[in-house]
């Protein structure tokens, strides 16, 4: 069994069907529909809904899909697949799922390109050789990485998008009615606004576990004061509360917290994770499969188990193929107690699929057909990019 094609797929849906804001508050996007910063958070935002797909296939037919989470230019991500990867790949065994994920990073390793669009290259086109594997074999990718904990991966909401606590509390309300147990809610406003809206989701849901994910904005002092008035409040995590490269900041601020600091969307590899780890800098591990690969991710696990902090992982605006694989490897994690769930990214992305995932404001289904136990529907997906 060789490998014969591999392809890309940029989708860049329009804003008028596509624009599903983030985890954080859904905010009108820019007329231009191009990038753009939401404040009080620094990062680039689309007002597309914008990811890479790829499609191993060999020269027996058989197809694997993976998917890189690149919500800001992934045509990036998709040169890096058409012109180095990919055509590395060709001709090889695909069922040399791990000789082949290292020596696609010893490519460009000593170049100190272990981060960035080449991780998410890289994530891409491990996921896809994981579900080839999986077909080849008729065994889930969950079964493939040591078998399931569990096949029902609990879930918070990510997210309460209404533009005020009084609209905050509503939803949060309505999601606790729906049988939700835990939330999510973008902070980083300041510390007297993120408290109000705690508070007021807290008074309108009450026995709903609340988190809250700063994005980064905060300084050491500022993120102590908030942190302690959440630990009084028993918060679930108080998730990316300083800059992101600042690892000696979430080390002293996890030593003064009870409640657990959550870190790693902004992270790629195991080397990463251990740094953090081995300094104790946070108490739940967050990393995203759709940037770190299936082969990663399951690599982090276990660094990560190794001092004892369990694992939520990170899921943002990727479609089908992202959630499923960060659903297996969800599941072939022992201590992992919840996934993310994206209300207004979920039904968007199973649109790609023949059958949707079973998901929901409980929980995740796991899939349970060989490698990803999805089927993704190719004309759906080339209708998508003809629309990009």
């Amino acid at each position: 069994m060789r490998i014969t094609h591999v392809t890309t797929y940029v989708l860049k849906q329009p804003p008028e069907q596509a624009y599903l804001g983030t985890s954080a508050e859904a905010a009108e996007p820019p007329a231009d529909s191009g990038y753009f910063v939401r404040s009080p958070w620094r990062s680039l935002y689309s007002a597309r809904m914008e990811t890479l797909l790829v499609c191993v296939t060999t020269d027996g037919g058989v197809e694997g899909w993976g998917e890189a989470l690149a919500p800001v230019g992934p045509e990036v991500t998709a040169a890096i697949i058409d012109r180095m990867l990919g055509p590395w790949l060709i001709g090889r065994d695909p069922r040399a799922v791990r000789p082949l994920w290292d020596g696609m990073r010893d490519l460009m390793r000593e170049r100190g390109h272990l981060v960035g669009h080449q991780a998410d290259a890289l994530a891409a086109l491990d996921i896809a050789l994981w579900d080839l594997l999986g077909r080849t074999t008729g065994l889930p990718v969950a079964q493939l990485l040591g078998g399931a904990y569990r096949t029902v991966i609990p879930a918070y909401v990510s997210g309460l998008g209404e533009p005020t606590d009084e609209g905050r509390a509503r939803l949060a309300a309505d999601w606790a009615a729906k049988g939700a147990t835990a939330v999510k809610i973008a902070g980083g406003n300041g510390v007297e606004a993120d408290l109000a809206t705690y508070d007021a989701v807290a008074a309108a849901a009450p026995g709903l576990r609340i988190a809250l994910d700063a994005h980064w904005v905060y300084s050491l002092g500022e993120a102590l004061a908030l942190g302690q008035e959440l630990d009084r409040r028993r918060a679930l995590f108080f998730e990316a509360p300083l800059a992101p490269e600042d690892t000696e900041g979430h080390r002293d601020l996890a030593s003064r917290l009870a409640i657990p600091i959550a870190v790693g969307e902004a992270m790629r590899n195991r080397y990463e994770f251990r740094d953090w780890l081995s300094r104790r800098a946070l108490g739940l591990a967050q990393p995203d499969v759709a940037r770190t690969g299936i082969t990663e991710a399951t690599a982090i696990a276990a660094v990560a188990d190794a001092h004892h902090v369990p694992v939520a992982f990170h899921h943002s605006v990727g479609l089908g193929v992202a959630l499923a694989a960060g659903l297996h490897a969800s599941a072939a994690v022992a201590d992992c107690p919840y996934f993310e769930f994206q209300p207004t990214v979920v039904p968007y992305a199973q649109r790609i699929l023949r059958h949707p995932i079973t998901a929901g404001p409980t929980g995740f289904t796991l899939p349970d057909g060989p490698g990803l136990g999805i089927e993704v529907d190719r004309d759906a997906v080339h209708t998508f990019v003809k629309e990009s």
